[in-house]
């Protein structure tokens, strides 16, 4: 092997030496978890960890533990600095992930693998070891089982891994501990927000049979007039095979919104097909506009987006059902029809088994609850604002996620 296949393509500044590549069972005591589930969780009591939340709430160091249990003779507690690999999991990926246990005197519950590193060994760089590259992928591939699948602490002893000197593997997980921080902190921000946003539409908007909301802006008293959606705006099906084949898609040119581009309240800008210039002139009926709300016929009813102006004169596809308002704000409605409620109506109107799909019609007869013009625009701004913050720390999620990916892909041999 050549010397610079031990290196990593990124490294810090003054580290030059070759990778060693070791087997872990040259470097670490291998030992199980014992006992304990989820029925055995409560209140309050001896702080826990179950294989569970390395799959479900990720983390290269864990400092906190939120789960409790009464502790039992014969437990097994953490003396910090353990890396811990679940045993068991729904998938082979869930389950070829490590985490260390920072802090000594949690329990460490059944079904957990426990890596000990000898002292020449940094437990936090040995988790990501695991978590990621070479290593990740061969403890996928040994991975047993169908509903469930297993992984011993025999698998994990035979994992051969490079390892470069303890003070530079110190240095790469401690970048790594700040970008986990960093996405641990949008995360929360960006939870906080969906839950405020969540709460907000069942007390700004009317529930059934009510004519006024819980929470209202100051100075607005007068109570909410019911209207159909068909009588607020154009409701209008996408192009017909007949008016917009599969032949006439090309490689580059204006873009059309297909039900695969509807996401959860946003335009999925990816995957887009195009038509040329001179489809586009021919189908100028189905041209978006900014404010315009888009409906996928079938499958998921809970989502619906809204163009906005970069998305200003792409085409509706096919597929997709367009909702042009009239008069009224296109960024209440937009909230409006987010309302579990709202929801709930559309999922009983739609027909199908496996299906579920909306026509125009069915839309046209759905309630809109209106306030005046003036209160309408205000819970509009409000929940564009709001939107506008969780696309913006989902972003920033992303973005560290994808750092990180990165610096995983090219820190390491």
């Amino acid at each position: 092997m050549q010397d610079n296949e031990k290196k990593p393509a990124l490294r810090f500044k003054g580290f030059t030496d070759p990778w060693e590549q070791r087997k872990l069972d040259e470097i670490a005591n291998f030992s199980k978890g014992v006992g304990y589930s989820k029925n055995d969780l409560c209140e309050e009591g001896t702080p826990i960890i179950l294989y569970g939340r390395l799959y479900t709430k990720y983390e290269t160091s864990i400092f906190d533990v939120d789960t409790f249990v009464k502790g039992k003779a014969g437990s097994v507690y953490s003396k910090g600095g353990e890396v811990i690999v679940p045993a068991s999991g729904e998938t082979a990926e869930d389950i070829s992930i490590a985490s260390v246990v920072v802090k000594p005197g949690i329990l460490l519950g059944g079904d957990l693998n426990i890596v000990s590193p000898t002292t020449e060994y940094d437990s936090a760089f040995l988790a990501l070891t695991i978590s990621s590259g070479a290593a990740h992928k061969y403890l996928s591939s040994l991975a047993q089982g169908k509903s469930v699948v297993h992984l011993h602490n025999a698998d994990i002893q035979s994992v051969s891994a490079k390892f470069p000197t303890k003070r530079e593997q110190e240095k790469i997980h401690l970048l790594f501990g700040k970008i986990d921080t960093l996405i641990t902190l949008h995360q929360r921000k960006y939870e906080k927000l969906v839950n405020i946003k969540k709460s907000m539409l069942n007390k700004m908007f009317p529930p059934n049979g009510a004519s006024v909301p819980e929470i209202r802006f100051k100075g607005f008293t007068d109570p909410w007039e019911q209207r159909k959606l068909g009588e607020i705006s154009s409701i209008k099906t996408g192009p017909f095979g007949t008016q917009l084949s599969a032949k006439e898609y090309v490689e580059s040119g204006v873009p059309v919104i297909n039900v695969k581009n509807i996401g959860s309240n946003a335009i999925i800008a990816e995957n887009l097909d195009y038509v040329s210039g001179e489809t586009f002139l021919r189908l100028k009926e189905h041209i978006l506009h900014n404010g315009d709300i888009v409906f996928g016929r079938k499958g998921a009813l809970n989502r619906h987006a809204m163009i906005q102006k970069t998305q200003d004169g792409w085409i509706q596809g096919s597929d997709c059902i367009r909702v042009k308002l009239n008069v009224d704000d296109s960024n209440y409605l937009d909230a409006y029809l987010q309302v579990p409620n709202v929801l709930q109506h559309l999922s009983k109107i739609a027909y199908g088994s496996t299906m579920l799909t909306l026509t125009t019609d069915m839309l046209y007869s759905v309630p809109v609850e209106l306030p005046q013009l003036c209160e309408e625009k205000k819970i509009g701004d409000f929940f564009k604002i709001l939107n506008n913050l969780i696309t913006l720390h989902q972003r920033k999620l992303e973005k560290l996620q994808n750092i990180k990916k990165s610096c995983l892909e090219k820190m390491f041999v």
